[in-house]
């Protein structure tokens, strides 16, 4: 049996993408409160299940293969698992974003409506840094939320993360984000 990166956060494991999730991931991406602060993350059932196949999982297992050393690679996709269903109720992802100065590697997330407000998110989004600081040679990680996302900038602030401009990303304003490895490490340590 193959070995599944899991992460504990508490009431929700972090766990990588299997093609038995693309029904939960096509729905999540379905839903007006997903795609309407993700661009281009709405697709067809078909389209999904190609992506799942073809990119989504060949791609973490190429960056769970690179660890420590993930400068050069793609994408980590994780689902948000809550631990009391075993439901997948979203996703918490990492990979370069090209519109950004290097260094470039950013996070990204997404909650089912049903499961927002619930602190699941910064469980996720906080599990999937610990991960990407204590086991890989990251020094600096990135996030963008467009700015009229309170809960996503929310997020992204509980975590840590520093604001330091706003951007402009195919015709859309954001605010740029980073936190950098060692003022993690004193966060956690205070």
């Amino acid at each position: 049996m193959k070995e599944i990166l899991t992460i504990d956060c508490g009431d929700i494991l972090l766990r990588e993408y299997q093609m038995e999730d693309v029904d939960a991931l096509y729905e999540l991406t379905s839903q007006p409160e997903v795609y309407e602060f993700i661009p281009n993350s709405k697709a067809s059932r078909e389209q999904r299940l190609i992506w799942m196949e073809k990119y989504e999982i060949p791609s973490n297992k190429e960056f769970l293969s690179a660890v420590p050393n993930i400068e050069d690679q793609n994408y980590l996709n994780l689902g948000i698992i809550l631990k009391e269903t075993g439901k997948f109720i979203g996703f918490c992802n990492t990979g370069i974003k090209d519109e950004l100065p290097a260094p470039n590697r950013e996070i990204g997330y997404a909650i089912s409506k049903e499961h927002r407000n619930k602190g699941y998110t910064t469980m996720a989004a906080r599990g999937l840094i610990r991960y990407l600081f204590e086991q890989t040679n990251l020094e600096v990680l990135n996030a963008v939320a467009l700015i009229e996302n309170v809960s996503s900038n929310k997020v992204l602030q509980k975590c840590g993360f520093e604001l330091i401009t706003d951007v402009e990303i195919d015709n859309q304003n954001y605010h740029h984000y980073k936190l950098i490895r060692t003022a993690w490490i004193n966060q956690i340590v205070e």
